[in-house]
């Protein structure tokens, strides 16, 4: 059982677009195992094959706080075919992450977010074209007004791309707001990587935005570009794909309060 955990998920996390930009052909192990399930060890809810527990790439348990994560993390494993395929698992490979690695440095994972606030996507305003200066102040606004009215983070907005400082008290009130618990954290952080923005991760993290609002938020750049260019077939499949990563840490946030 240990040799086939640690094929299975040894390339994690690959993006399977990446690996075909690569010409990389995934090895997928055969479904070795009739049933997925949970079980109750403790305060914890370990995931279960034929009974057995699944362990991580670091050979930890499998386990989350909640029984409807690991329910869903199940559900996962139960969804396989004849192939165990970790491209159709981002909740299998989020938890992974958060065990395995967000639990060892939790306080780096921390320190990362911060730095996403000094230089958030949303302080960044385009000059133009007017109609893009408007769908990212309908976009972004809000979830800036957020940061200054329940956190108490007034932020500098920038037109262009050139750096500039935020005040670091605006970085300090947004970074309490950074969640603690080590699966809140590795969800958020998840969040910020996958849509460029942490005041995103954070107001999804605090249920001051939806997950179809944030998505839609991270990408009003690029839509407005495919808009004047034409749909880019295989930038539409990446983001099909780390849109269920989106969904995953979405999930974690719901699952553990």
């Amino acid at each position: 059982m240990r040799d086939i955990f640690e094929d299975i998920f040894k390339n994690d996390p690959l993006d399977p677009m990446e690996a075909a930009r690569r010409h990389v052909r995934p090895t997928l192990r055969k479904r070795f195992y009739d049933t997925a399930g949970v079980t109750q060890n403790g305060d914890l809810f370990e995931v279960t094959l034929d009974g057995k527990p699944v362990r991580t790439p670091a050979r930890h348990a499998l386990a989350t706080p909640s029984r409807a994560l690991s329910q869903a993390i199940a559900d996962e494993w139960q969804a396989q075919t004849d192939m165990i395929d970790p491209a159709h698992m981002p909740l299998t490979r989020l938890a992974n992450s958060i065990i395995d690695g967000v639990a060892a440095s939790p306080e780096l994972v921390h320190d990362e977010i911060v730095k996403y606030l000094g230089s958030d996507l949303l302080f960044y305003r385009a000059d133009g074209p007017e109609r893009l200066i408007e769908r990212q102040a309908a976009a972004w606004d809000p979830v800036v007004a957020w940061a200054a009215n329940a956190l108490d983070a007034h932020f500098i907005m920038v037109e262009g791309v050139v750096f500039a400082a935020q005040p670091p008290e605006a970085v300090a009130a947004a970074g309490k707001a950074i969640p603690t618990n080590l699966w809140r954290l590795g969800a958020a952080h998840s969040a910020m990587t996958l849509t460029g923005s942490a005041l995103l991760a954070l107001a999804l993290a605090h249920d001051a935005i939806s997950l179809d609002e944030a998505w839609k938020a991270a990408h009003v750049d690029e839509d407005w570009q495919m808009e004047q260019w034409g749909r880019d077939t295989l930038a539409m499949q990446r983001r099909e794909h780390r849109l269920a990563e989106m969904k995953a840490a979405a999930a974690i946030l719901k699952f553990i309060r």
